[in-house]
């Protein structure tokens, strides 16, 4: 395995148990949000996408879907490029819109799934 391969594995299993956490947990996912909710955190978060965009480009010639994998990778750095771009004030307001739309008192996300 190339070190590209290995970054955009690692990654990939990274974003799949946030994802999962953020299913069961949501409220540890906003836990996990908040370090990079200031201007050093939206400029680690600029970096640690555009690391991501970079090797999703860079494996894609190695892999079933090349294409896909391109563009892919040119969203995600254009994301990291716009992200310091946002705004602290921004960046929180979407994280504590998007957290209002799915926890509640209840503990009963929008999904109709019952949270941990």
């Amino acid at each position: 395995m190339t070190p590209v391969v290995i970054v955009v594995l690692t990654f990939c299993v990274a974003m799949a148990i946030l994802g999962t956490v953020g299913i069961f947990v949501p409220t540890a996912l906003l836990a996990v949000s908040r370090p990079f909710l200031t201007p050093a955190g939206l400029y680690a978060a600029a970096a640690i996408r555009l690391v991501l965009g970079t090797a999703l480009f860079l494996a894609a010639p190695t892999s079933r879907a090349p294409k896909t994998l391109r563009i892919l990778g040119i969203g995600i750095i254009v994301a990291g490029v716009i992200t310091p771009l946002l705004g602290v004030e921004r960046a929180r307001a979407i994280v504590v819109g998007g957290a209002g739309d799915r926890v509640h008192a209840s503990g009963v996300n929008r999904t109709g799934l019952a949270d941990g």
